[in-house]
C-alpha cells in the first residue's frame, strides 16, 4: 500500500476511519465502477487506486459515507465529513462533463486558493520590508530592483526552486527547476499523442509514449499553481470534451505544442514559453487531458504501469528527504529501524 503522491511525491496523510484503507485523509470512491482514489493534500491531485483491497475499501467508504450526517451532495455526487476530519466524496453516475467540472473545479479552486494566500502573505512580507527599510532611512531606490524581484519570485515562483525530480529509464534522477519549464517542448509522440522534451540541470531528455503523459502530468501543476477560477476551469472542460476525451484533446495540443511551446532566445527568465506559452484554458485542459488518459491506460489493463509509478514515486520522495540528512543521521536511523 503506497503512502506518496505519484505526482508531487508528498505524504498522503493517513485516516483511522477505512480500516482496509487508511492511506489518506480525502477519499474519492465510485462503486458502480469499483474505483477508488486519493486526493493529495499538497497538489490536490486525485492519485488512483491499483490496489486489490479497492473493493472492500469502496465498500467501507459507502458504508461510512451513509452512517454520517455531515452530508453535503447533489444528485450525483455527495461529501462527508467523518468523525476523524477524514473526508469521502462518493460518485454516483454523473455525465461526464458534470463529473469533470465538479473534481477539477474542486481540485483546481482549492490549489488557487491556497497559492494565492501564500502569494499574499508574501507580497505583504515584501511590503514590511520596504516600510522597514524607509523607516530605517534607506533610499527605496537603493533597493528598488531587488524588491522588484522578491516581489515577482513570490507571485511566479522562484526560478531556481525545484519543480520536480523524474526518473528516467536507466534510473537516472532528472532534477527539473521552475525556470526549466520555460525551455520544456510538447511535440508529437511516438506510440502515444505526445512526446516531452524536459530540460533539467544537465542538459533535456525525451520522453515518448506513457512515460511522457508520466512526466507532463508531474509537470504540469507546477505550471498551473494558480489553478482556475470557475469561468477558465468551465472552458477548460468544454474544450476536452469537444475533442471527445483525453486521447483527442492530447492529439490536439500536439499539433500546435511544438510550436507555442518552443523556447524564447531570451531564455527562461519571461517564463512566457516553453510550458508556459499554452494559453490558461490550454494549460488547464492539458492537465485534465494528462490525468484522464493515465487513468484510462490504467483501467484498461496497464495496472502494472501504474504500480510501477507508484514506486518511483516512493523512492524519488525518498531520495528527496535523504538529500538533507547527513549520512550519520541516516545510518543511525537505520539502525535504530532494525533494533526493532
Amino acid at each position: 500500500m503506497y503512502a506518496t503522491c505519484l505526482f508531487c511525491n508528498k505524504p498522503l496523510g493517513q485516516n483511522e476511519a477505512v480500516e482496509r484503507f487508511p492511506i489518506g485523509r480525502r477519499l474519492a470512491f465510485d462503486a458502480t465502477k469499483g474505483r477508488l482514489w486519493v486526493v493529495c493534500p499538497s497538489c490536490e491531485r486525485w492519485n488512483l487506486s491499483p490496489l486489490e483491497e479497492r473493493w472492500e475499501a469502496i465498500e467501507d467508504s459507502e458504508r461510512l459515507y451513509r452512517s454520517t450526517r455531515l452530508r453535503a451532495a447533489t444528485d450525483q455526487i455527495g461529501l462527508a465529513r467523518l468523525r476523524d476530519g477524514t473526508e469521502l466524496i462518493r460518485i454516483g453516475q454523473p455525465l461526464r462533463p458534470e463529473f469533470a467540472a465538479w473534481r477539477y473545479g474542486d481540485q483546481f479552486g482549492r490549489r488557487r486558493r491556497r497559492n494565492l494566500l501564500i502569494a499574499s502573505a508574501g507580497v505583504g512580507a515584501v511590503g514590511a520590508l520596504v516600510v522597514g527599510g524607509m523607516a530605517a532611512g534607506a533610499s527605496i531606490g537603493g533597493f528598488g530592483w531587488l524588491i522588484f524581484n522578491a516581489t515577482r519570485s513570490v507571485v511566479k515562483g522562484n526560478l531556481q526552486s525545484m519543480a520536480a525530480r523524474i526518473r528516467t529509464s536507466d534510473n537516472q534522477i532528472l532534477k527539473v527547476r521552475l525556470g526549466h519549464l520555460s525551455e520544456t517542448i510538447i511535440d508529437r509522440g511516438e506510440g502515444s499523442p505526445i512526446s516531452i522534451d524536459v530540460k533539467h540541470e544537465k542538459g533535456r531528455w525525451r520522453f515518448d509514449g506513457a512515460e511522457a503523459v508520466r512526466v507532463a502530468s508531474t509537470l504540469m501543476p507546477k505550471v498551473n499553481r494558480y489553478g482556475g477560477t470557475k469561468q477558465t476551469i468551465a472552458e477548460a472542460v468544454e474544450a476536452l470534451e469537444r475533442r471527445k476525451g483525453s486521447e483527442g484533446y492530447l492529439e490536439s495540443i500536439a499539433a500546435i505544442a511544438s510550436r507555442v511551446t518552443r523556447p524564447s532566445v531570451w531564455g527562461h527568465e519571461t517564463q512566457e514559453n516553453g510550458l508556459f506559452g499554452l494559453t490558461r484554458v490550454q494549460r488547464l485542459a492539458f492537465e485534465m487531458a494528462l490525468h484522464e488518459e493515465a487513468e484510462r491506460r490504467a483501467l484498461e489493463g496497464e495496472l502494472a504501469e501504474l504500480e510501477r509509478a507508484w514506486r518511483d514515486a516512493e523512492e524519488i520522495a525518498h531520495i528527496a528527504d535523504n538529500l538533507l540528512v547527513p549520512v550519520a543521521v541516516g545510518e543511525r536511523i537505520d539502525q535504530l529501524r532494525g533494533a526493532r
